[in-house]
């Protein structure tokens, strides 16, 4: 098994704007990859400028995670191959969705939120998480990451001037309804069906997606021996593996992965 494409599409995670990919971008076209980053719905421009539409951002509010996964399926249909797909967080959910629907030539998902059936019962998921969902609160009203749920989530052990300037240049709105996508039937995925070559990134200092949750997830397709499954675990790294100075060792490996698959 050789993975043959030269097309690369990152998909974003929830609460960040899809230019923390930028610098990843630029790692893979200088050997030789095209990328795409596009940005969900209703997110496009500058952190500060979708952070600008709030409180009344309709449309971003009423956006569900079947709108988002479909938004990227639609523009990986227009590529003249298929992709490797890099997700992280929900992009890393809405990355094992697309792999299933046989739409990857390989998938990467980077501390991964996970499938449906994968229980998340880990404390400091439920801490970091569940206030995304807005429980009680209007699903019309978008949700904004406190820098306080933002510290703990996001940039643990990290600086506080570098967890503030993380937390500028990267965070947006979110739909509640996106949110509540990842314990719906969006996210059912069939372990079972063979897939293309697909990997897990986990992080050990990860508060909102802790490694073990990522590594049930992938032992849920590695029992089924049918394709190549695969899990690397960064002991450093919290949730904000895409913006860490040591990004290049992260994406290093996966471009290492790539050319071994």
């Amino acid at each position: 098994m050789s993975i043959q494409s030269k097309t690369i599409v990152f998909v974003t995670g929830a609460f960040v704007t899809n230019l923390g990919w930028k610098p990843w971008q630029e790692f893979f076209e200088n050997k030789g990859y095209k990328t795409h980053a596009p940005a969900w719905p209703h997110k496009e421009g500058t952190a500060r400028e979708v952070r600008e539409r709030r409180p009344n951002d309709l449309p971003l509010a009423r956006l569900h995670l079947i709108d988002v996964v479909n938004h990227y399926a639609k523009i990986i249909e227009t590529l003249p191959e298929k992709p490797i797909i890099i997700g992280h967080s929900l992009g890393g959910l809405m990355t094992q969705i697309l792999l299933n629907r046989g739409l990857a030539a390989a998938a990467v998902v980077i501390h991964s939120v996970p499938a449906l059936g994968v229980i998340p019962y880990e404390w400091s998921f439920i801490k970091a998480g569940t206030a995304s969902l807005g429980l009680f609160t209007p699903l019309d009203k978008t949700y904004m990451m406190s820098f306080k749920k933002w510290q703990y989530a996001f940039v643990n052990g990290m600086s506080l001037e570098d967890q503030q300037k993380a937390y500028d240049e990267n965070t947006i709105p979110e739909s509640k309804r996106a949110a509540r996508g990842g314990l719906s039937l969006t996210a059912k995925i069939h372990f079972k069906k063979p897939h293309e070559p697909l990997l897990f990134v986990a992080g050990g200092t990860d508060n909102i997606i802790p490694a073990s949750l990522n590594k049930r997830n992938y032992k849920r397709y590695a029992k089924y021996k049918n394709s190549v499954t695969d899990f690397k675990l960064f002991e450093g790294n919290n949730h904000f593996v895409v913006g860490l100075p040591n990004w290049p060792e992260t994406a290093g490996y996966i471009y290492d992965w790539i050319q071994q698959h």
